[in-house]
C-alpha cells in the first residue's frame, strides 16, 4: 500500500496532505513542526510518526498546513492552522473511519493541543516533542485523550523537566517516553521514535 496524494477543504482554502489506508478502523492525523523554520510533512519526525501507525494498520493522513508546500493561504500563527486540522479529521471521517487520533511533532503538537482545547474532538492524541520551552501552552489546557508524549532528553525546545509538570495539567495519566541521547531533532534516533509510538 502507498501513500496518495489528497486534497481537502480548510475555511475557503484546499489543503494537500498524503493519505494511506489501513486495515484497521482507526486512523491518525500527523502535523509538521513549524513552517516557518522549514517544517512540512516530508520532515523525517513526521515520516516516522507516519511509519509507527501504519506499521499498526492505522489510515494515515499527514499533510502541509496552509501556506505550506502545496496547500492554499498563508501562515496563520497556528489558529488557522487549528482549522487545517479539524479539515484533516473530517477528511479521515469521510473514509468511514470509526477512531480518528492525532499525532504531531513540535509545532504541531501545539497546534494539535490548541485545536482540541478549541472544541476537536479525537479519540486519542500522541506528542512528540511539544516545544514547551519554545511555544506558551497556557495553564488551562486538558488533553483527557492524551496518552504517550515522546521526548529528547537533550532536547533544548522541549526538555523532559519541563513537560513532566505540563503533563500533570494535560493528562497525568498519560506516559512520557525519553530517548535520553535525541536532541529535539532526533539525528540518529527515528527508527526509536517510531519504536516509541508503536509500544505506545
Amino acid at each position: 500500500m502507498q501513500e496518495e496524494k489528497v486534497r481537502f477543504p480548510s475555511d475557503d482554502f484546499e489543503i494537500e496532505g498524503l493519505y494511506q489506508g489501513g486495515s484497521a478502523a482507526q486512523g491518525v492525523v500527523v502535523t509538521h513542526p513549524h513552517p516557518l523554520y522549514g517544517g512540512d510533512m516530508f520532515n523525517p519526525v513526521v515520516e516516522a510518526i507516519v511509519m509507527a501507525y501504519q506499521k499498526k494498520g492505522w489510515a494515515t493522513l499527514r499533510f502541509d498546513f496552509r501556506g505550506t508546500g502545496n496547500s492554499m493561504g498563508s501562515h496563520a500563527q497556528g489558529i488557522g492552522e487549528q482549522t487545517d486540522v479539524a479539515g484533516a479529521v473530517e477528511f479521515l471521517k469521510s473514509k468511514g473511519l470509526e477512531s480518528i487520533h492525532l499525532s504531531g511533532y513540535s509545532f504541531g503538537t501545539w497546534v494539535n493541543a490548541m485545536a482540541v482545547t478549541g472544541g476537536l474532538t479525537v479519540d486519542g492524541m500522541t506528542m512528540v516533542a511539544p516545544p514547551v520551552a519554545f511555544m506558551d501552552f497556557g495553564t488551562d489546557v486538558r488533553l483527557p485523550r492524551l496518552s504517550l508524549v515522546v521526548a529528547g532528553g537533550r532536547d533544548e525546545f522541549g526538555p523532559p523537566d519541563l513537560i513532566r509538570p505540563s503533563l500533570d495539567r494535560w493528562n497525568p495519566d498519560a506516559r512520557l517516553t525519553i530517548l535520553p541521547d535525541a536532541d529535539h531533532f532526533f539525528f540518529g534516533h527515528l527508527d526509536d521514535v517510531t519504536q516509541s509510538l508503536v509500544a505506545g
